[in-house]
């Protein structure tokens, strides 16, 4: 079962990736159907996106995409779509594996401060060493210095600092 969702939040982890994206220039793009699968590794290069070390997999499909970034800000929606990937992050810390599928969303994010609303199924888990998060069809926990509980796609969450 699948929820609206809404958060707002401002996250430590967003500082980290303005170090990561400060120059990034802006860039629009616009799909009425996309599907993309990759795997990347980055990190020490003075580049936008590739100064944080990082490594993973992902694949996505969906109908309906527009998506603009410039600098640290950036911007989404989408229509009905499907996701999966797993990952590693030296920013922090942490290791990902999740699944996703969305009827629709949108978000929108400048540096820590981060917008997002939309009717999703989420099923992943994250551990690190600022805390741990796991969901099953939009139900689970997170914590650490992120705590919340959420029921069917549906509930609250945090930041502790």
């Amino acid at each position: 079962m699948a929820a609206i969702k809404g958060t707002l939040s401002v996250d430590s982890s967003g500082v980290v990736e303005m170090i990561d994206t400060y120059d990034r220039p802006g860039n629009a793009i616009a799909a009425g159907t996309y599907a993309d699968a990759g795997t990347y590794a980055d990190g020490f290069e003075d580049k936008p996106g590739k100064r944080i070390p990082k490594a993973g997999v992902y694949a996505g499909a969906g109908v309906g995409l527009a998506r603009a970034e410039w600098s640290i800000c950036e911007a989404q929606a989408k229509g009905p779509n499907a996701s999966a990937g797993a990952g590693a992050s030296a920013a922090t810390l942490s290791a990902e594996a999740f699944a996703k599928a969305e009827l629709a969303s949108a978000s929108a994010s400048a540096g820590p401060l981060k917008a997002k609303v939309g009717l999703a199924a989420d099923t992943g888990v994250s551990v690190g060493l600022t805390g741990v998060e796991a969901k099953v069809l939009g139900t689970g926990f997170s914590f650490g210095r992120k705590m919340g509980v959420s029921l069917f796609g549906t509930g609250f969450e945090f930041n502790l600092w």
